[in-house]
């Protein structure tokens, strides 16, 4: 069992980028550029390996090597979008690993790319790559290649050696807990559970109990074993149900207008242990999108433009304009989920004002970017 933490400080210890790992200070994929990048690399990273795993690192300096982390990251359907783009595609596993330096709610990424044997190429075109496209890593650097490559296998004793050095014990895993409780959440209501003999999940939050179930929120779940946050959030309520083989996270969504609101299940994300040390993290999307009347959602979406153009051209809000902005991530949302197909293209284009304006603003923004991801890739 690999101590994820350990395995990234190996990694960033191993030289430099290399045809085996990458590193990032971010990764885009709300963009088709960004999406085009990372399809590169996996595709890359992939093909100068065929025979083991490679890693890309998000959230560390290139030159410096100072991890300042990124946001929790939590697209459970990111293997969707390699599948639809790559021939041939490799497993992928995104993972967020925590760092005792960085704040709440940042997370060092940790992609790992398994491949097939086989060679990974593009499907179809994409930015300003062509469909067919097969990419190899020269040095740092992920380039084009030409069809009658021969990918050679020169990375596995160095991979093995570094996954080696960077197993768990039970030192790292009984530290981890108690950091988790006494730490990180001497303020919170603190949980623990052992699977298998071996996994540890420990979870903390805000507790409610309604109709005889327990509510969480200001979230943490982690996977003491691997250093890998399962779930983050500051916000969003979820129940959490286990039993001696599984751990199952149900997140609810905060959704309504006029004051009117409900919690509607978004997500089930279960992880499965197994008796041979190996475990299965599974999501299924549970959303059913609220349905309103839609002469409301007109008049709403008209204001949210109207917000929007006042934004882009620097106009002062009045009071009634400001608590609307503070709304128009989510309504737009709801719009979209209601049929407004240009409201995702209006959410997409507010995103750079919004970043200007207040944390709680752009909070509710990138909220709701993430349902769209998860709803785009079902």
């Amino acid at each position: 069992m690999i101590n994820k933490r350990l395995l990234i400080k190996n990694l960033l210890a191993h030289n430099d980028e290399s045809s085996f790992y990458d590193k990032k200070r971010k990764i885009e994929l709300g963009t088709k550029e960004g999406k085009a990048k990372f399809l590169k690399h996996i595709c890359a990273l992939s093909n100068s390996n065929p025979k083991n795993n490679s890693y890309i690192v998000i959230g560390v300096e290139d030159e410096t090597n100072e991890i300042n982390g990124v946001d929790f990251f939590d697209d459970s359907k990111i293997q969707n979008l390699v599948n639809a783009y790559l021939t041939n595609p490799p497993l992928i596993a995104y993972e967020n690993v925590m760092f005792p330096h960085l704040p709440a709610d940042k997370v060092v990424g940790l992609v790992t790319i398994r491949p097939t044997g086989e060679i990974t190429s593009l499907r179809k075109n994409i930015w300003k790559y062509w469909g067919g496209s097969i990419f190899l890593r020269d040095g740092s650097i992920s380039m084009p290649k030409d069809f009658d490559i021969v990918i050679k296998d020169v990375n596995s004793e160095i991979v093995r050696s570094i996954e080696n050095q960077s197993k768990n014990n039970i030192e790292y895993t009984l530290d981890g807990v108690m950091d988790f409780i006494n730490n990180r959440h001497s303020d919170l209501e603190s949980h623990y559970k052992v699977f298998k003999e071996q996994f540890v999940v420990c979870w903390a939050g805000h507790t409610k109990h309604v109709n005889g179930m327990d509510y969480y929120s200001r979230v943490d779940i982690e996977l003491i074993n691997e250093q890998v946050r399962l779930f983050y959030s500051a916000l969003d309520e979820i129940s959490i149900d286990y039993n001696q083989d599984s751990f199952k996270i149900t997140e609810y969504v905060r959704l309504g207008l006029n004051e009117q609101y409900r919690y509607y299940p978004l997500e089930e994300l279960t992880i499965t242990f197994r008796e041979n040390g190996s475990y299965l993290i599974d999501s299924q999307l549970i959303f059913e999108p609220p349905q309103f009347n839609k002469r409301t959602l007109y008049h709403i979406y008209n204001a949210n433009n109207a917000l929007l153009e006042k934004l882009k051209k620097n106009i002062p809000l009045v009071a009634r304009e400001e608590r609307d902005l503070q709304k128009l991530p989510a309504t737009y949302l709801i719009c979209f989920l209601n049929d407004f197909q240009d409201a995702k293209e209006k959410l997409l284009e507010s995103q750079s004002l919004l970043k200007q304006i207040n944390g709680n603003v752009y909070q509710s923004f990138k909220d709701a970017a993430r349902i769209l991801r998860k709803v785009k890739y079902s």
